[in-house]
């Protein structure tokens, strides 16, 4: 395209200035984002706040349609749905803006709309950035509540996927108050039965597209329905260390896994159902399971089961502790554990680095009895305080920090199952739930005799059990230990045989009543057309016969218009060899003209694209620079590797262009040895 506007540049569109605005990674160049459709440049206003900047898309000339216009007019009543505010857009048309298409062709039927402060979701996953349960939770309701919106008015986004959901929620900029916390952009393929159907239909992106429907364009009422839950999936599990580390990479599944039982969507549905519950896993796997996307839920049933996720529901590590325990748990917090030892215990997640840090502080202090005595001792205060929740928070945390088999490990296993109880009594209705080894009933008796052995009361941590009763403890606990690994096991490989058998069975009773309907349809279409063999054969000597009259009739016309036709072509003879001799000479000067425009657009081309691919190589080199931050220097590599292919297409242009020399040797030292750490730029 011709239109490549500099940072700075002014713009006068519909009586208001904008200024283009500045890359914050390249100061030098425009701010522009590139997409499927077209190129996005950033345009502030020159008396409004930075909140208020605008959003200009210049669509590649495949997609300046001039149906675009109508149906802005039909987006502008869905701006006001929370996410949707891209959908308030102004048409550059000939009409209106004539003067300024005039100077810059590219901008016919550009879009103006408000610009979408913020990270997108995609960015969140290649940076492979762990979120906050409570942030994980925020996303993943407003955006079941942006398509529970659009879902009540018949709309559908239909290229829902990680690059085009954008997280206000994350923006650097101070935003008016009541903005969502998440927003939808590329909205030209929404689905609306106001609206044309598009020309070109996209089939989905990769990591969000069901297999089923891949190949075909989305359009419809139903089509935001699989990929939302894929989202949803990913926004509830980024909370979790497990789930960020075993992502694919661009999204969380690789396309070819989208609806099989493969490993990444057993780790995360075994996440979500462990920190949010069954319901949520029900609907995730109903997605996962569909044969077809009306089958999927709506986003109103997760709207519904996310917003039935209480505070007290949401993981450990996202929720703030008791006031009353705040000081306890922060003076003393618990070194990690790893999430498989925690599930092993039946003990909360491991808690936030920095406590661990403030524990090991505090044990290099006070040595490590004083920090057991003074859990202890809290704890038992709390729970004469009848604070029995935040006293259990308490005996938690001293249980990773005592010594196994001790009499002290073995009191505070009994108070956290004494509290456990006392909090969450069992109903008639529910059966017992399988116990940790600390709860079972025959560890307690085993125990029971070195409990009456802590003579010296409750700070006294120091005494030890008799050594064959403390043998016997740790066999018991390292044969649960085992057993539970070998159920673990056992019920994943169950998990996994039922889930390929149950597609099985789906996909051959499915069958079966397609078959059984394809026969009814056969005897039902062989009737049909028995009775319309009938009609037709009247209707035919029907026609033959006003066919006949008809031919008689234009064979008479014929005959007259015969003379007239006669003349006219000799007349028109006369004037095409007339026009031919002009067109011959037109054709010269037109072709003198083409080669020098050609010349000069070559030109224009060659410097576009060379301004195009210096934003890529920076987007490449930060992209780089992320994923060694990140700890991933595979990833950092690949990224290296397209910088310094696009780099050597044409160094002595880039080399002149602000940093990119600069960050082309840091790319080469860093493929040179993986050792070098890449600057920040």
């Amino acid at each position: 395209m011709s239109f490549q506007p500099n940072p700075g540049d002014e713009l006068i569109i519909n009586g208001t200035a904008y200024v283009v605005g500045r890359h914050p990674a390249a100061p030098g160049l425009a701010y522009a984002q590139a997409g499927r459709q077209g190129i996005v440049y950033q345009l502030n206003a020159k008396n409004g706040a930075p909140h208020e900047a605008k959003a200009l898309k210049v669509f590649f000339p495949k997609f300046r349609i001039p149906a675009m216009v109508y149906q802005s007019e039909h987006m502008e009543a869905y701006g006001d749905i929370p996410g949707l505010q891209v959908c308030k857009r102004d048409v550059l048309t000939p009409e209106r803006n004539g003067s300024l298409i005039a100077e810059q062709p590219d901008l016919l039927y550009a879009v103006l709309m408000p610009w979408v402060h913020g990270m997108t979701w995609f960015d969140c996953l290649t940076d492979q950035r762990q979120l906050e349960a409570s942030d994980s939770l925020a996303l993943a309701r407003a955006l079941a509540g942006i398509g529970s919106a659009m879902e009540q008015k018949g709309l559908a986004h239909c290229d829902l996927s990680a690059p085009n959901v954008m997280l206000p929620f994350f923006s650097e900029v101070e935003l008016p108050q009541g903005t969502s916390a998440v927003e939808l952009v590329d909205v030209e393929q929404m689905y609306s039965t106001k609206m044309d159907r598009p020309d070109a239909l996209l089939a989905g992106s990769p990591g969000y597209a069901a297999h089923r429907t891949v190949h075909s364009g989305l359009w419809s009422a139903y089509a935001d329905r699989f990929a939302g839950a894929i989202i949803i999936g990913e926004m509830l599990g980024w909370s979790d260390r497990v789930v960020v580390d075993k992502a694919w990479g661009e999204s969380y599944f690789d396309q070819h896994e989208m609806q099989t039982p493969c490993e990444r969507y057993f780790i995360l549905r075994k996440s979500l159902e462990s920190r949010w519950g069954s319901k949520v896993v029900e609907l995730f796997s109903r997605a996962w399971d569909s044969q077809d996307l009306s089958s999927c839920p709506t986003f109103g049933e997760w709207l519904v089961v996310l917003n039935a996720v209480t505070e007290q529901e949401i993981p450990v590590e996202a929720i703030e502790p008791e006031p009353a325990a705040t000081e306890t748990i922060e003076s003393a917090a618990v070194s990690g554990l790893s999430s498989e030892a925690a599930s092993s215990l039946s003990a909360p997640a491991p808690l936030k680095t920095e406590q661990a840090a403030l524990l090991n502080q505090a044990a290099l202090e006070q040595g490590e009895r004083g920090v057991t005595d003074k859990l202890f001792r809290q704890a038992r205060d709390l729970e004469q305080q009848n604070k029995p929740a935040a006293a259990l928070e308490v005996y938690r945390s001293l249980y990773h920090f005592v010594e196994d088999g001790s009499p002290l490990h073995v009191e505070v296993s009994a108070a956290i199952t004494g509290l456990e109880e006392q909090l969450n009594p069992k109903t008639p209705e529910q059966p017992e739930k399988s116990k940790a080894w600390y709860r079972s009933k025959a560890f307690i008796v085993t125990t029971a005799a070195a409990v009456v052995l802590l003579a010296a009361g409750i700070p006294a941590v120091n005494i030890l059990a008799d050594q064959s009763s403390q043998r016997q403890i740790e066999a018991a606990k390292q044969e649960e230990a085992a057993k539970a690994a070998k159920a673990a096991e056992e019920k994943l490989a169950a998990e996994q045989e039922a889930a390929q058998k149950l597609l099985t069975e789906k996909q051959r009773q499915e069958a079966e009543q397609q078959a059984k309907q394809q026969v009814l349809a056969a005897q039902k279409q062989q009737e049909e057309q028995k009775r319309q063999q009938a009609l037709i054969d009247q209707q035919v000597k029907y026609e033959a016969y006003l066919a006949q009259k008809e031919q008689n009739k234009q064979a008479a016309a014929k005959l007259a218009k015969q003379k007239a036709y006669d003349q006219q072509a000799k007349y028109e003879k006369y004037l095409a060899l007339k026009k031919e001799q002009e067109a011959r000479a037109a054709q010269e000067e037109t072709a003198r003209k083409a080669a020098a425009e050609a010349e000069q657009k070559l030109k224009e081309s060659m410097h576009a694209r060379n301004k195009e691919n210096v934003l890529q190589l920076i987007s490449l080199y930060n992209k780089a620079y992320a994923s060694q931050e990140g700890g991933s220097a595979a990833k950092a590599k690949s990224f290296a590797k397209r910088f310094r292919t696009l780099y050597d297409s044409n160094p002595s242009y880039y080399r002149s262009v602000g940093e990119v020399g600069y960050r082309a040797s840091s790319i080469y030292n860093f493929l040179g040895d993986t050792n070098f750490r890449l600057p920040k730029i």
